[in-house]
């Protein structure tokens, strides 16, 4: 019998194990719906949030950074994961009997490799890791609002006659000096 053939029964005490897993995890669940106390209160009942009460809805708005962060975690998360069985693999195909899928396995996994790096140089540039670049960008943004803001009230205050708020040292300072009166 060859010592590479697949045999199903190999895997038969990993079934096993996934089975009794399984059997355990809803047997304590079942177990604690029949016996537990079913008190509902209002403190048993409110979602607990680092000891403290929460602030605010659980569906707000969250900026895309965060999502794009995920992501290329994700990515690399990946990328460790292929690359650890693949150094096992190498080392006993290199060892082994089989030197000449050495070579192709090594460059596929080079090109693997230089992929990732590719990425990671494309979201960098891109500054997905670099939040004050987007911070500073979102800060012009509002101060360009601020400023269309004001020249609106200062058009509004001249072409009335009334008195709108005055405007503070802080918004002058976002509108551009062309702009002021």
């Amino acid at each position: 019998m060859n010592e590479l053939e697949f045999r199903l029964s190999d895997y038969a005490p990993i079934a096993v194990m996934f089975m009794v897993a399984g059997g355990f995890a809803a047997s304590q669940i079942l177990a604690t719906q029949l016996v537990g106390p079913k008190k509902r209160t209002k403190t048993k009942l409110s979602p607990y949030e680092c000891g403290k009460d929460p602030v605010g809805s659980a569906r707000e708005r969250f900026s895309v950074k965060f999502y794009s962060v995920a992501v290329d975690f994700l990515l690399f998360d990946l990328e460790v994961l292929f690359l650890i069985p693949f150094a096992v693999a190498f080392r006993e195909l290199m060892t082994s009997g089989f030197r000449e899928f050495g070579v192709p396995a090594y460059v596929a996994v080079m090109t693997f490799i230089a992929m990732v790096i590719i990425g990671f140089a494309y979201a960098w540039k891109k500054g997905t890791f670099d939040w004050s670049v987007q911070a500073r960008a979102e800060a012009r943004a509002e101060a360009k609002t601020l400023a269309v803001e004001e020249k609106q009230k200062r058009r509004l205050s001249t072409t009335t006659g009334k008195v709108v708020a005055p405007v503070s040292v802080a918004t002058q300072a976002t509108i551009p000096a062309t702009s002021r009166v």
